[in-house]
C-alpha cells in the first residue's frame, strides 16, 4: 500500500523516535520535533510509538492513495481535507484508492503527523530512518532529504479499528501556561536581572528558527562566563550566545556546545514549543528537576495508556 507525493515543500519529511547512542559519534539526534503527537498519530493506528511518520510543517503538502487503507493526523491543524471534506487533527480515517488528501495552511500550530498503519517504510541508518538534512541521514531513500514530488510512501501494517482523542488531549499542546525549564550547570552566571527577566518576561519567537534551534527575542541577559569547554547539549538546552537572545536547541541541533546555559526545557515544553508560529510570544517557568521527572513518567503513562 502506499501513498504518491503530489505537492511538497521542502519541510515534509520522514521522522521516527529518532537515533540515540550515537552523540559521542558526533551524530545528532533527529526524530519528530512534537514527539508527543507523533506518538499520539501512531497511538491511533495501534502502531508501536516510534514508528516512522511524515513530518509536515506549515502544510503544501498532497498525496495521492494508491490503495484503500486507514491514516491518521496528530498534531497542528493544517486545514486537512480528504477529497474537500475536513479531517480534523487526533483521529484515525479511512481513505480509498484515487482519494487525495491536501494539508493546507495552518490554522493551529505548525507541525502535523501523518501515520499508517506499522509506520512507513524507510531504511534504518543508526536503527533510525529520521531525516536530518545537514548530516545526510535518514529519509525515504537515505539520503537525509526532504520529501518530494513523485515520491511514494509505502506501509505494509494490519489496517486498524478507528480511533479518536479527546479534545483535551489534542488541545493540550496548544496551552497558554509558561514553558517549563530545568536549570542548568551555569544558571549561577547569570545577573540577578538576567535571571529575573528570563522568567518574569515575555519572549517572542524569532523567524529564525528550524529544526536545530529556536531562536528567542526579548530582554539581553548578561553572563559572567568568558570561555568554557564545549560540553554535550541535550534535547531542549537554551544556550546564551554573546549577544544575550536565548536559543532553544531541537532535534537537529549539533552535539557539543560552548555557549552558557540556562538549563533545559522538559520534554512536553520542547513539544510545545516545535508547535509556536514565529511571531508567538511564550513565557518560561522553573521546575525542580524532580517534579519535571515525575510529571514526564506520568505523561509517558497516560502516553502509553491513549489517555
Amino acid at each position: 500500500m502506499s501513498l504518491l507525493i503530489e505537492r511538497s515543500g521542502a519541510l515534509a519529511s520522514l521522522q521516527d523516535g529518532g537515533r540515540f547512542g550515537v552523540r559521542h559519534l558526533g551524530v545528532t539526534q533527529g526524530g519528530a520535533a512534537d514527539w508527543l503527537s507523533q506518538g499520539w498519530a501512531n497511538w491511533l493506528l495501534g502502531n508501536p510509538l516510534h514508528a516512522a511518520t511524515v513530518e509536515i510543517t506549515l502544510g503544501n503538502f498532497t498525496v495521492l492513495a494508491e490503495a484503500d487503507s486507514c491514516l491518521a493526523v496528530c498534531g497542528a491543524d493544517l486545514g486537512a481535507t480528504l477529497d474537500g471534506h475536513p479531517i480534523a487533527p487526533g483521529r484515525s480515517f479511512i481513505v480509498r484508492k484515487g482519494q487525495q488528501l491536501v494539508f493546507n495552511t495552518p490554522v493551529k500550530g505548525v507541525r502535523a503527523y501523518l501515520a499508517a498503519p506499522g509506520g512507513f517504510v524507510a531504511p534504518q541508518l543508526l536503527d533510525s530512518c529520521a531525516t536530518v538534512r545537514r548530516e545526510s541521514l535518514g529519509g525515504l531513500k537515505g539520503d537525509g532529504q526532504p520529501l518530494a514530488v513523485g515520491d511514494r510512501l509505502s506501509w505494509d501494517g494490519e489496517v486498524a479499528a478507528p480511533r479518536e482523542l479527546t479534545s483535551e488531549t489534542c488541545s493540550a499542546l496548544f496551552s497558554d501556561t509558561p514553558l517549563t525549564v530545568v536549570l542548568g550547570a551555569q544558571i549561577g552566571d547569570f545577573s540577578g536581572q538576567s535571571l529575573f527577566d528570563v522568567f518574569n518576561c515575555t519572549w517572542t519567537i524569532d523567524q529564525r528558527a528550524d529544526r536545530m534551534g529556536i531562536r528567542l527575542l526579548g530582554p539581553v541577559l548578561r553572563n559572567s562566563t568568558r570561555s568554557m569547554i564545549s560540553e554535550a547539549v541535550p534535547l531542549g538546552a537554551i544556550q546564551v550566545p554573546p549577544d544575550g537572545q536565548p536559543i532553544v536547541l531541537l532535534n537537529d541541533r549539533q552535539t557539543i556546545g560552548g555557549y552558557p546555559r540556562l538549563g533545559a526545557l522538559t520534554p512536553l515544553a520542547v513539544a510545545r514549543l516545535a508547535q509556536c508560529k514565529p511571531g508567538a510570544d511564550v513565557q518560561l517557568k522553573p521546575v525542580a528537576l524532580e517534579v519535571a521527572q515525575r510529571e514526564h513518567r506520568k505523561l509517558l503513562g497516560n502516553w502509553q495508556l491513549g489517555l
